[in-house]
């Protein structure tokens, strides 16, 4: 019987693991609902064995998220306190346990949804991304009643957790004091090295705490990373942590420089043509939706949903080959305005974003330009009008500035979640332009083609849902673009003008080919010059990407001075010479010479044919597949990332390096 009441005292260290274990069934509901809702994307290549792999690697992120955010909970079961076996400690237990555990629920539920956006997991950034934002609250509520089953099932759990919760089972005066007090004492010392080691991923000396990258040694493509791992270790691993660590391939600067060098030094003869620049970043408008740029999709029958741009494509240089280079909206604007891609985290939200920025603007404004940025939202709204300034835009129109200006509709054009609609706020845009002097550089943000995807009231029946929940709206601002071009042309300054069409990112899809590793990134770049007879109209065969928009247009005025931009002159280089670059769940993704290359920051992992548009064929699996470009490849993307980890880290953004031409790897 003694023996009994001993084995007794340890009730609450059973009650405990019991429930812990309870946890990770929560865990595995909602990785299922994630897989489930976002099927297309990681459905490619999916067997039962590789699931289970997954699912097995899986456990080590849950194992570490589910101890990291029950510490308080382990803490008050095991606390050496025998006053507390009491009903109203074992309630407030209980509480705990529930809350801590359902705010991880409601975390991985709600990223369940927000994956087709980013295709990856939420880290801490997103806080930063949306500090400035006031409309959270509509956005949040038009997603739950989207989703409402999701909260459906949440309640289910939630309810079933707390109804299937273990208490301890002691009693007072069931026991000696001093027997349980030792008895909390040797379940904390027996407790305390597994939580250590949960949390760190292992055991040994030997194993560093684990990371979001640590995932992609259970994962065939890099998008499935965001199945392995779960949100509430994305978040807490994420918190305060150095963003770039700077990589040892080279030995210095010399020999880097030799591979890769992102500072452009001009070896023009020709006098700087002082042509406008206007630059449209049209909000989700990928390459997918385009009609003129999917020529081979579905047979030859697919029409896109963008009648006005593929007008636009017949006037223009357009690429086979285009991408964008990050993920997100904050992504896009250092791309496209100052050739840097997004590398780890997006560059507005990392301490690199206090270095001294060029970009176009800033360039032009030295050439004795007038530069503006006009984006529909509020002022402030996701850090646009602090990094427009940084980079040297002299002036910034957002919503408010729109409708303080009489000639418009006010705030009757306002979207009634983030912005002016496209349609009046490009010819907003459009008319402040005939107002400045020349030359100009402008860009533009649009906003209507995003979540909530809703349409002016007055353009629901002509524009009614079709496809997926984004086509409406993508057709939407494909008029209003159309609509800016008509009032564009007859203006004085529109044949003096290059303009420059591309995407921040993708956005969510239908097809095959556009959710794959490399497809999330395919956007459109467009590059229309109405007033150079020279530049004939052609879809050209080369690699793009938003960070050689910088130095394309640098090159197309003949821009006399060095400059720094980590993307390359598209006119002025051989196709054989164009590249890509892009970052996903800690893998680089290097485009070239008909390959895509995936690198994990130690070792190539995948290499593909880049005909092979379903990455299904990964040539490092198979001995006897053709890979002499590989070695080059991997090489000319190390130069890459230690040049972009050197310069962020030593603020050298800057053209104060070594005098060499080569931007080309």
């Amino acid at each position: 019987m003694t023996s009994f009441r001993r084995y007794r005292l340890l009730s609450p260290l059973a009650a405990t693991i019991c429930n812990l274990l309870m946890v990770y069934v929560l865990y595995f509901v909602a990785r299922m609902v994630y897989l489930l809702l976002n099927l297309s994307y990681f459905e490619q290549g999916l067997t039962f064995t590789h699931l289970l792999e997954m699912l097995g690697g899986s456990l080590v992120f849950d194992t570490a998220a589910i101890l990291v955010t029950n510490i308080p909970y382990i803490v008050l079961m095991l606390l050496p306190w025998h006053l507390k076996e009491c009903r109203a400690y074992q309630q407030l237990c209980r509480w705990v346990f529930v809350l801590v555990n359902g705010v991880a629920l409601a975390v991985n539920l709600c990223d369940a949804v927000y994956f087709r956006f980013t295709m990856r997991r939420t880290t801490t950034t997103v806080f930063s991304e949306f500090s400035n934002e006031g409309n959270l609250g509509s956005i949040f509520l038009t997603e739950t009643l989207r989703h409402f089953y999701l909260v459906i099932l949440f309640a289910l759990l939630m309810w079933a957790f707390y109804r299937l919760y273990r208490t301890s089972r002691l009693q007072n005066g069931s026991y000696r004091w001093w027997h349980y007090d030792v008895a909390m004492l040797l379940s904390l010392a027996v407790a305390t090295p597994f939580v250590v080691a949960g949390i760190r991923g292992g055991f040994t000396t030997a194993v560093r705490p684990i990371t979001i990258s640590n995932a992609n040694q259970y994962v065939n493509r890099p998008v499935e990373a965001a199945l392995v791992l779960n949100t509430p270790f994305s978040l807490y691993r994420t918190i305060g942590k150095d963003i770039f660590t700077v990589p040892d391939y080279f030995p210095d600067e010399q020999s880097l420089a030799a591979v890769y060098q992102p500072v452009h030094i001009p070896a023009d003869t020709v006098a700087m043509q002082r042509k406008n620049v206007v630059v449209l970043i049209v909000e989700s408008f990928g390459r997918e939706y385009i009609g003129a740029l999917n020529a081979t999709l579905e047979g030859g029958h697919y029409r896109g949903y963008t009648p006005c741009v593929d007008s636009l494509i017949a006037q223009s240089v357009t690429f086979t080959h285009s991408y964008c280079n990050g993920r997100k909206s904050i992504d896009g604007m250092p791309s496209i305005l100052s050739s840097i891609p997004m590398f780890v985290e997006p560059f507005f939200l990392t301490p690199a974003s206090m270095n001294d920025v060029s970009g176009i603007a800033k360039l032009l404004v030295g050439e004795g330009y007038q530069t503006a940025f006009f984006h529909g939202a509020q002022r402030g709204s996701m850090g646009f009008m602090a990094f427009a300034r940084s980079t040297g835009f002299q002036d910034y129109y957002g919503r408010e500035d729109y409708e303080a200006d009489e000639r418009f509709g006010g705030h009757d054009d306002f979207d009634g979640t983030w912005a002016t609609w496209d349609e009046p706020f490009l010819q907003y845009y459009a008319t402040k332009m005939s107002e400045m002097k020349e030359p100009f550089m402008t860009a533009v943000f649009t906003a209507s083609s995003h979540h909530p995807f809703v349409v002016p009231d007055q353009y629901k029946d002509i524009y009614p849902e079709e496809g997926i929940v984004i086509h409406k709206c993508i057709r939407y601002t494909d008029m209003a673009i159309g609509k800016f071009f008509a009032k564009a042309s007859r203006e004085p300054w529109f044949k003096n003008t290059i303009f420059v069409l591309t995407s921040d990112h993708t956005n969510i899809s239908d097809h095959a080919y556009y959710q794959t590793d490399l497809g999330g990134f395919c956007s459109p770049i467009i590059i229309y010059e109405p007033g150079n007879a020279d530049r004939q109209p052609a879809m050209q065969d080369k690699i793009a990407q938003q960070i050689d928009i910088l130095p394309t247009v640098m090159g197309m005025l003949h821009y006399p001075k060095p400059y720094f931009a980590f993307g390359i002159d598209l006119f002025n280089t051989a196709a054989e010479d164009t590249w890509a670059v892009n970052y996903l769940n800690g893998i680089y993704q290097y485009v070239k010479q008909g390959h895509v290359l995936q690198f994990d920051g130690q070792k190539t992992i995948g290499f593909y044919a880049l005909s092979d548009s379903l990455m299904q064929h990964n040539l490092m699996l198979n001995p006897a597949a053709e890979k002499s470009s590989f070695p080059q490849m991997e090489l000319e993307l190390k130069a890459i990332i230690q040049q972009y980890m050197e310069r962020m880290t030593q603020d050298r953004l800057k053209p104060l390096a070594p005098s060499s031409g080569n931007t080309s790897p």
